[in-house]
């Protein structure tokens, strides 16, 4: 049996296993990891790769970290792998029910017994280059957790291989492993200095071949919105309900052409995440996206707008903006080292995968890891329709990252010498 089959079978069977277990993210929780269900994954991890002899630790707030020495002599840069382990809070993950579709012949899969959720040519174009492979996905009741969990069993496995094969030469190598990425958290407590890495790089993309060195600069916003409270029954004159005003202003920003809906490519958007209150106080959540960080500005200008309007056919209402940075475009730092990318390409070449650079409607750790100062491209996990009910993954993609990894480690110890941070 060759080494790629090995790849697959290992990884198929390891990602099923931890999508099984529920790690969502809270956005509302103050706790770090935000729910402690993601330190169950994060122990299982702790475990195996101490099973394989790897130096491992979870700390306090879910980071789980492993190092595997160099085998190919000293001064080597150090080179960190990160995943995620959270998954997102816009569709349950609990009880996920992998399914199995092998052998994908360009027909409609069907992902529950009342065909309510299909993955098709239609909704997953795709699916074209996946013909004869092998299509995990859930069963429509939850999302399936490939993003991030395909990128973890991906590290993982080609942890586990190099450990195998010690003729596969490598410098020193760490496995990071986050929590909370998905509510924009995932590295709020990490100490840099303490994981010493030189370089790293992500595995949280899409499609097999993609490298991303630039993402959206993003912002998060809070309305406030004050009303005014009486009794309903006696409310004639003196209510101002601010569930009526946030209504105005969530109808106002549902017809703006900057919507998400309404945009695509290196186009921009502003979008609306949740709302809570009563008639007499409420919030709306916010998330401005773009890829110019100078535009973000014009983004929250285009909320306060709708707030202005809105409130002034209220009279007695009012509204306050509080306004926080997520990450920020990484491309400009990225473009300093262009061997990140050069070398992720030829990883992936000698993988038998076709690279692509690409831009990433989102955002990934290695935003904030490079503002942090560790430059961190994005590269693929093979993972589409995140956050979805019809979210999939190929097993034949996640074996080329898992080779792609190995590659990686490999071409880092080919050349020991590379320029400062």
């Amino acid at each position: 049996m060759d080494l790629l089959h090995i790849v697959r079978q290992g990884v198929a069977e390891r990602f099923l296993r931890y999508v099984q277990m529920d790690t969502q993210s809270d956005p509302q929780s103050k706790f770090v990891p935000s729910t402690l269900k993601q330190k169950d994954l994060g122990r299982l991890l702790l475990a195996e790769l101490q099973e394989w002899g790897i130096e491992a630790t979870i700390d306090d707030y879910g980071y789980v970290v492993g190092r595997l020495p160099s085998n190919a002599g000293p001064d080597l840069p150090v080179l960190c792998f990160c995943a995620h382990q959270d998954t997102s809070p816009d569709c349950s993950g609990a009880m996920v029910k992998p399914q199995w579709h092998p052998q994908y012949d360009g027909r409609d899969l069907f992902l529950d017994a009342e065909r309510q959720y299909v993955l098709g040519l239609v909704n997953a174009p795709e699916l074209l280059h996946q013909m004869g492979n092998t299509i995990i996905t859930s069963d429509g009741s939850t999302l399936l957790g490939a993003d991030d969990k395909a990128g973890v069993a991906e590290i993982m496995e080609a942890a586990k291989q190099l450990v195998l094969h010690p003729e596969w030469k490598h410098g020193p190598l760490v496995f990071l492993f986050t929590v909370d990425e998905e509510i924009g958290r995932g590295v709020d407590h990490l100490d840099l200095k303490a994981l010493g890495a030189d370089w790293a790089y992500t595995l949280d993309g899409e499609e097999r071949g993609d490298i991303e060195d630039e993402t959206f600069s993003a912002d998060s916003l809070t309305l406030h919105i004050h009303g005014i409270s009486a009794h309903p029954g006696f409310a004639k004159g003196r209510m101002v309900n601010a569930l009526k005003v946030a209504g105005g202003i969530l109808h106002a920003a549902s017809t703006s052409q900057g919507a998400p809906e309404y945009t695509e490519g290196r186009e921009g958007f502003v979008h609306p995440v949740s709302i809570q209150g009563n008639a007499e106080y409420c919030t709306i959540q916010w998330i401005l996206r773009d890829f110019q960080t100078s535009e973000l500005d014009g983004w929250a200008a285009q909320i306060e707008e709708f707030a202005r309007i809105a409130t002034s056919a209220f009279p007695g209402s009012r509204y306050e903006v509080v306004r926080e940075q997520q990450y920020r475009n990484m491309k400009e730092t990225l473009d300093r080292y262009p061997f990140l990318v050069e070398h992720a390409a030829e990883a992936m070449r000698r993988a038998g995968v076709t690279p692509r650079l690409r831009s990433i409607r989102g955002g990934t750790d290695g935003s904030r890891l490079t503002a942090m100062g560790l430059p961190c491209p994005n590269l693929f996990a093979g993972g589409h329709h995140f956050h979805s009910r019809t979210e999939w993954v190929s097993v034949e993609d996640m074996g080329a990252a898992v080779m792609t990894i190995m590659h990686l480690a490999s071409l880092f110890a080919e050349e020991p010498h590379y320029p400062s941070v």
